[in-house]
């Protein structure tokens, strides 16, 4: 497909704003959330759903943005997932409690929509820089996400609980509006290609089963790690502050292996190498915890292990999702599958941590299922990367 340099330029800024887009309405809410149950009488019951919620939604409309993006082309698709993403920004401002549901359920879809139908249209529209064009919309959302945590508390301590969801929902008009001006620079018969091919059954390959398996079992890690590592350094001596900072530093950690990643896997077995590298980053990470005794600066080693892991781990899976499939259709087909069924587990995931610790009081085994998941994540990978692609022969598709 040719495009002009018009064309390619407002793709690229598109691709990354559309990328800033894909978690801060997420990472936004666990700083106000004292302020939500105190201002909307949020039972603290719920206050776990606002992050369970979307990772619902993505699970429910991965298959379904999928299908929409092969009838009726990714790129208006997506188009179409950001006026919703918006919409449910835009509800959240409303000092309602049902608004703040209804917001984040239209929220989740909305993500959806850049989580399953970006790596298609980076691999139709971008074929020769793939590794680059991945890299930007990764980092961006790292790091938008990183910055929205820190910056939604201190929005909230200056004005009030309607501000700060109103000021963060301009990323989410920025967005849309560059994306629609991309839009309208391609040809309308590239716009809207995806009419060719309506269905891919990619439920059919056993390679998009393990690539989904991996998928899950990554989220399932990173929202639990997430989720509980704070409470662990806690129970493990630290103050509230270094536990704080720890789990900022696992997750800040992260964005160096979402841009270095999509390149190491253009290179001879850097597929391979990534795979092991973030099994030993996760092992090692969760071993040293486990350490009796240690100060803050090996926790922070630690910290800085299982972070890095965590976001290579994300960003192979869209590399997978790329490189395992013969065109744009296969990859958003494949990528709404994968997530589909990866975030259905992922959800199950801070839930099951929190369950077993009360269950048990221990903080250890959590840590050793961490490290035997890792290892099936390892082997799941392993599998992935001795396969060349989803459906090897067009008779198979």
């Amino acid at each position: 497909m040719k495009k002009n340099h018009t064309s390619t330029a407002w793709l690229t800024w598109g691709i990354m704003l559309v990328g800033a887009n894909l978690r801060l309405p997420i990472t936004m809410i666990p700083p106000l959330l004292p302020t939500i149950k105190q201002t909307l009488g949020l039972p603290a019951s719920m206050a776990g759903m606002l992050t369970t919620i979307p990772l619902l939604m993505f699970a429910l409309a991965s298959p379904l943005i999928a299908k929409m993006g092969n009838r009726r082309g990714n790129e208006w698709s997506l188009l179409v997932a950001l006026v919703i993403l918006l919409a449910g920004s835009l509800l959240r401002i409303i000092p309602s409690l049902t608004a703040l549901i209804a917001g984040t359920l239209l929220i989740g879809f909305g993500i959806s929509g850049g989580n399953v139908l970006l790596p298609a249209i980076i691999k139709d529209q971008f074929p020769h820089s793939i590794g680059a064009k991945t890299s930007l919309y990764t980092v961006t959302m790292g790091l938008i996400a990183s910055l929205g945590t820190g910056l939604a508390g201190l929005l909230n301590q200056q004005f009030n609980m309607q501000i700060t969801p109103a000021a963060f929902s301009l990323v989410g008009v920025f967005g849309l509006l560059v994306w629609t001006l991309a839009f309208r620079t391609l040809p309308k018969k590239a716009a809207r290609q995806g009419v060719q091919r309506k269905n891919i059954a990619v439920s059919r390959s056993m390679l998009a089963w393990w690539i989904a398996l991996f998928f899950g079992l990554q989220s399932f890690l990173y929202y639990s790690l997430l989720t509980w590592l704070p409470s662990l350094w806690q129970a493990a001596g630290f103050s509230q502050i270094a536990a704080g900072n720890l789990a900022t530093i696992f997750q800040l950690s992260g964005m160096p292996a979402t841009l270095s990643i999509p390149f190491i896997a253009e290179k001879r077995h850097g597929l391979l190498y990534s795979v092991c590298g973030i099994m030993l980053g996760f092992v090692l990470g969760a071993l040293g915890i486990l350490i009796p005794g240690a100060n803050f600066g090996l926790n922070v080693v630690y910290a800085l292990l299982m972070g890095v892991a965590s976001g290579a781990a994300f960003t192979i899976c869209i590399v997978f999702f790329q490189k395992k499939t013969a065109d744009a259709y296969e990859t958003a087909s494949l990528s709404g599958f994968a997530q589909s069924v990866g975030y259905l587990f992922a959800a199950v995931g801070p839930v099951l941590y929190g369950f077993i610790q009360t269950a048990t009081g221990s903080w250890d085994l959590l840590l050793w299922l961490t490290v035997g998941l890792t290892l099936l994540m390892f082997v799941a990978g392993l599998i992935i990367n001795a396969n060349h692609r989803i459906f090897p022969s067009k008779a198979n598709r």
